[in-house]
């Protein structure tokens, strides 16, 4: 569930602001560019309304490109915006005096789109667009001024346009700034949720092994007692033999812990129980505490060749696991005739190294792991 709702986050944030980039496309070619060819002649100096929209078009596509790969503006804007804003600039500049209000004065009223892409999903985003929108409203009011164009009529348009661009600019940002946090606050949520339920999973399987080991403490102290109680010879070889195994089930069971438990330890520990039962005497010191997380496929690897080795123990056999951060080692000592062996050490796919050695009536298994 956790991982859907991460990727509903990753939607929202994603096609908002390729959203942006829509916009500003559409905008740029169906408005900024039949205004530029079909008032070709009514501009001043129409080269350089054309050169506008070239550069206007670049700062676009760099700024496009950003939001599709990382769904948020370049991470250096300062001098992407001055080149928007200088498009702004020339697109005044090409327009004749009377124009500055008309339709061929398209700059003024489409460059706040590229300030949204370029300050979209940034850190100070809110600072960074509110700063272009004001510099490019200073910029027309400023050419107003020097025009002298500065009449009600002409102020009442220029408030028309900036207000209403600035309102959609501001509102489409702040509206996709919302729905990104209300996504980022579902994943929190969800990961939170996601975390009470491990936790009393945890819990659930904590108390079913204290219950496990509680039972088998009980049974084994039980039948030892009672053989004693109906008259066993604590002389007979047998019994002493029976005693020493039930005394060392005993200690493994009272001293091992799980306050977290972990799959590898615990198919160890039922793998113990069952050679136990085949009155095997295993060894095993209290394991399970600073195990790394292990990548898929590792642990069965690493289980593999050390339970097969204590699965045909005869006898005795002891186990034990080694951790650290990036390292997990598990050992079988076992008196096991029948486990082939390998003369080289073995590696799995998995990158687990498993290596063999035989020595008298005993083979000795190691599997270890160890973090790229």
């Amino acid at each position: 569930m956790t991982d859907d709702i991460e990727q509903v986050a990753q939607r929202y944030a994603r096609y908002t602001a390729l959203g942006a980039a829509v916009i500003a496309g559409f905008w740029h070619t169906g408005y900024d560019l039949t205004v530029t060819v079909t008032g070709w002649s009514s501009f001043r100096w129409p080269p350089l309304a054309g050169a506008a929209w070239a550069v206007y078009t670049v700062v676009g596509v760099i700024a496009g490109l950003s939001l599709a790969r990382t769904s948020r503006g370049p991470d250096r804007i300062l001098g992407l915006a001055v080149a928007a804003l200088a498009a702004d600039v020339a697109v005044i500049v090409a327009c004749r005096p009377q124009d500055l209000l008309g339709i061929s004065d398209w700059g003024w009223g489409s460059v706040g789109w590229l300030g949204v892409m370029l300050a979209w999903n940034r850190p100070r985003w809110r600072a960074e667009l509110g700063a272009f929108l004001a510099v490019n409203a200073a910029v027309m009011l400023a050419a107003m001024a020097v025009a002298g164009t500065l009449d009600r009529v002409s102020v009442a348009k220029y408030l028309v346009v900036i207000v209403g661009g600035v309102t959609m600019q501001l509102g489409y940002t702040a509206g996709c700034a919302l729905l990104r946090a209300r996504a980022e606050d579902a994943v929190l949520l969800a990961r939170r949720l996601a975390a009470d339920d491990a936790w009393r999973e945890s819990a659930r399987s904590i108390h079913a092994d204290r219950i496990r080991r509680y039972a088998a403490i009980r049974d084994v102290a039980e039948s030892l007692l009672q053989r004693l109680a109906d008259g066993a010879d604590p002389g007979d070889p047998r019994v002493r033999e029976d005693c020493t195994a039930g005394a060392m089930r005993l200690r493994r069971l009272i001293t091992e812990r799980e306050d977290v438990p972990d799959a590898l330890v615990a198919a160890l520990r039922e793998r113990i129980d069952a050679a136990e039962r085949r009155q095997v005497l295993v060894t095993a010191p209290p394991f399970g505490e600073n195990l790394p997380a292990l990548p898929e496929g590792v642990r069965e690897d690493l289980l593999r060749a050390p339970v097969l080795a204590l699965d045909g123990a005869r006898s005795r056999a002891r186990v034990t696991v080694s951790a650290m951060s990036a390292m997990v080692s598990v050992a079988v000592v076992a008196d096991n005739d029948d486990l082939p062996v390998s003369p080289t050490p073995v590696r799995e796919p998995s990158g687990v190294v498993v290596t063999y050695q035989r020595q008298g009536g005993e083979v000795w298994v190691n599997s270890i792991w160890q973090r790229p």
